[in-house]
């Protein structure tokens, strides 16, 4: 046809340009944006609301066109919108399941009705997602949100609930904690970043639209991330989680840590991500998913390619044939490509090479994609990679070596492997410490999956069941309101002054009071700071014992032994941790009277008092050790072509801070859960009541428990609590304790992160309690979860 602009299919691949968009499509978004004069307010009690003389954030495309400004909140919004949450928690808790479910139900065909507008006004504000995913979800959720009750016993809705999210952040990753945040039962206030903003006011006004009562989903916006912590600080949010980069994480954990707010993070932004490929994998299919996955979509992680060297010639070779003729990037300013282009020639110093898709402009804030070869594991583009389209290759010789190289970066978000070898891939799978692998595939997602921050990665589970428990509290537990007041110390001196240390006078040994040692590397000793602490009796009118004084030289010893230890103890099969955690409960029933005499002496209790504790103990024992082969993952239902498997692994090395209450109960519950789920236990007993812990050592001893698994430290509690959280090999920290010791362990353990399960000394008694929530909530805090993705098509 003349004048025709038809083109050959070869000649749109070569340009590989976009094709146009429906304007019914912009028009669509363009028109809801218009509607509110491009000016969006906040999302309050059900309606969008415009609070005169706030400050605006403008929101600017990578064009340099405004797409429509928000406001900024200040603290009167913050107090309105957390009491709306309030009463939007009463309004939405009291509805049954099938009432919940019914309303995320109706928002899928709400959001069906609306698809165009949500997938555009994503395109416009450049945070694509994509309105299928997301119905997916809300199915996943709804049915969630029917079954709570059913397959949930025991537990409750906490509250409110805040979730906020950083500016690289997806929509996706946003409603992956806002709706079963939701589903449980709980209110939301929304924090979301710059780019996911408009989206969420415009989901928050479908969600209303569906029959979300008002006040169960607030949005609130701001100029910066210090809004999230300002929202945090109120008394009436219950629980926090955030997902971004790590680093406006840790300013949210420290900002809030005086506030006594449990926090949990997602650090999904910036994380290194290794693309493992074997020589028993499809080259021309791994180098086409690797060129995919770090040069053609929005990158969230930075990949670091890791090839066998017996095939690295073979996957240059294909590098090099499918980069030609592709494009540069563009980058967001010129500062960032004086990043890249620094990063690069610090590799070039370093001895690397490159594989260009093309030659870079000398200037301009574009670059090619680009594959580092030879990258040296010091190198920037590993340690601190620039937001651009580079990607570091290394090599290993061995399948065990390239485990440690893929496992070498401080992140622990995702792996990608790729082998025609199903046992290599699930031994390697079950290896690599992240909490998400694909097999021959990447970048796979779907809500049935839990995936855990393991390492840098962060401290929360998102998706699945697993991921349910994050937004539950125990039904036993106190009402979510009100929350403690804050409480401001100087962190630094927090631990710093320890108790009067005492030289024992045993030149009587018959008069003497007892002298007990500790517990390191499985075996008895006295402690590195030569000193002792007095240990009296219930009325302070006698004393008992003498302790030892632990330092931080006592830890660090315990440490270095559990990790020895811990990983041959995670290879035991389940049934053989049940047997030596039976073992246990058969040597502690063998000294019951001694226990019960101990008990009674030191915390001035009946006798009959001490037996029961005694015999919940034995009984406690006995029902971890009939847990260990009974929890545990599985096949999960994916509505795809493929197999996922979700696997509980141990935290590794733990540190248990015990309280004063029920001395026994306490450490054999405690000590049961960490051992049971594999992890290794550095354990400080009550500075109060030591003796029983003291006294389980010789339970210890004649068990078959390997020596090291177990530590046992005595000596001041705060002391003891600071070594533990500023040793970065212990992977997570239980505390009993002063509200300071909650507030410091928060402010702390951020670098690395550390699972953090803490309550105060001065809440309610838990021990007693032998009902299966009980016990699965302190078996959830000792692992952390891994989704598996193994595609059949």
């Amino acid at each position: 046809m003349a004048g025709s602009t038809n083109r050959t299919v070869h000649e749109i691949f070569q340009s590989m340009e976009y094709g146009p968009t429906e304007s019914s499509n912009t028009a669509t978004a363009q028109a809801w944006l218009a509607h509110h004069s491009r000016s969006l307010g906040l999302f309050l009690n059900g309606k969008f609301v415009l609070p005169a003389n706030r400050q605006t954030h403008s929101l600017v495309n990578s064009k340099g066109v405004q797409v429509c400004s928000t406001v900024c909140a200040e603290e009167e919004d913050i107090s309105q919108c957390a009491s709306s949450s309030v009463n939007g928690f009463d309004s939405w808790s009291r509805l049954n399941c099938q009432q919940r479910a019914k309303v995320l139900l109706r928002l899928v065909s709400v959001l069906g009705q609306h698809a165009v507008c949500v997938s555009e006004l994503c395109e416009l504000c450049e945070a694509p997602c994509s309105p299928s995913s997301l119905v997916r979800l809300l199915q996943y959720y709804a049915s969630w949100a029917q079954l709570r009750d059913t397959l949930l016993t025991g537990w409750t809705s906490l509250g409110v609930v805040e979730v906020a999210c950083s500016d690289e952040c997806s929509l996706y990753s946003l409603m992956t904690k806002v709706l079963p945040a939701l589903a449980m039962g709980n209110s939301v206030i929304i924090v979301p970043g710059h780019s996911t903003a408009p989206a969420a006011l415009l989901l928050a006004q479908l969600f209303i639209g569906a029959g979300l009562p008002a006040g169960a989903l607030n949005v609130l916006t701001g100029s910066d991330m210090s809004l999230c912590a300002q929202v945090a600080q109120n008394l009436s949010i219950s629980y926090v989680t955030y997902s971004g980069n790590k680093q406006d994480g840790v300013n949210l954990c420290k900002a809030t840590a005086a506030f006594g707010i449990p926090v949990s993070v997602s650090a999904s932004i910036g994380a290194t991500c290794p693309f493992i490929i074997f020589d028993t994998a499809d080259i021309d299919s791994a180098v086409d998913g690797v060129i995919e996955a770090a040069f053609k979509k929005k990158k969230e992680v930075h990949w670091v390619l890791l090839v066998q060297e017996s095939v690295l010639n073979n996957v240059m070779a294909r590098l090099k044939l499918r980069m030609t003729g592709m494009k540069s990037v563009p980058l967001a300013s010129d500062g960032v490509r004086a990043l890249v282009d620094a990063v690069v020639q610090e590799a070039l110093k370093q001895g690397g090479t490159l594989i260009h898709a093309c030659e870079p402009a000398p200037t301009g804030a574009l670059y090619p994609p680009t594959v580092l070869c030879g990258t040296a594991p010091s190198s920037p583009c590993l340690v601190s990679p620039p937001p651009g389209p580079l990607l570091p290759l290394m090599t290993f010789r061995t399948n065990t070596e390239g485990v440690t190289v893929g496992n070498h970066s401080p992140h622990g978000l995702a792996a990608s492997i790729w082998t025609e070898d199903l046992t290599l891939a699930l031994e390697t799978a079950k290896s690599l410490s992240v909490g998400c692998v694909w097999v021959n595939s990447h970048s796979f997602f779907d809500p049935c999956m839990p995936v855990s921050g393991h390492k840098d990665s962060g401290t929360c589970t998102d998706g699945g069941q697993e991921g349910l428990y994050h937004f539950l509290r125990l039904s036993s537990s106190k009402t979510p309101f009100p929350r403690k007041t804050h409480v401001f110390f100087d962190y630094d001196k927090f631990g710093v002054a320890a108790p009067t240390t005492i030289i024992p006078d045993d030149s009587d040994p018959a008069s003497a009071p007892k002298i007990y040692q500790q517990f390191v590397g499985g075996k008895t000793c006295k402690s590195l700071s030569g000193g002792s602490v007095a240990v009296q009796s219930a009325d302070g009118t006698k004393l008992l014992a003498y302790c030892p004084d632990g330092s931080r030289k006592d830890v660090r010893n315990a440490v270095e032994t559990a990790t020895k230890v811990q990983p041959g103890w995670v290879k035991k099969s389940l049934s053989a941790r049940s047997q030596s955690l039976y073992s246990l409960a058969k040597g502690l029933e063998a000294k019951k009277k001694d226990f019960v005499a101990s008990l009674s002496t030191q915390m001035g209790v009946s006798a009959e008092s001490a037996d029961s504790e005694v015999e919940l103990s034995i009984a406690r024992l006995s029902d971890w050790a009939a847990f260990c082969d009974k929890m545990h993952g599985g096949t999960l239902p994916v509505p795809h072509s493929g197999s996922a498997l979700s696997i509980p692994d141990p935290l590794g090395v733990l540190g248990i801070v015990l309280p004063d209450k029920r001395p026994l109960l306490s450490t054999v519950t405690l000590l049961g859960a960490a051992i049971a789920t594999g992890n290794a236990v550095v354990m400080v007993p009550s500075q109060k009541y030591p003796i029983p812990t003291l006294m389980l050592i010789q339970v210890l001893q004649s068990s078959d428990l390997p020596p090291g698994l177990v530590s046992i430290i005595t000596g001041s509690k705060d002391q003891l609590t600071v070594a533990l959280a500023n040793h970065s090999v212990i992977k997570g920290i239980w505390y009993w304790g002063t509200a300071e010791g909650c507030h410091y362990l928060q402010n702390k353990c951020t670098s690395p992160f550390k699972t953090l399960l803490c309550q105060r000394e001065d809440e309610d008694d838990e021990w007693n309690q032998c009902d299966l929530a009980f016990l699965e909530h302190k078996w959830r805090s000792a692992v952390q979860w891994k989704s598996v993705w193994l595609p059949t098509a």
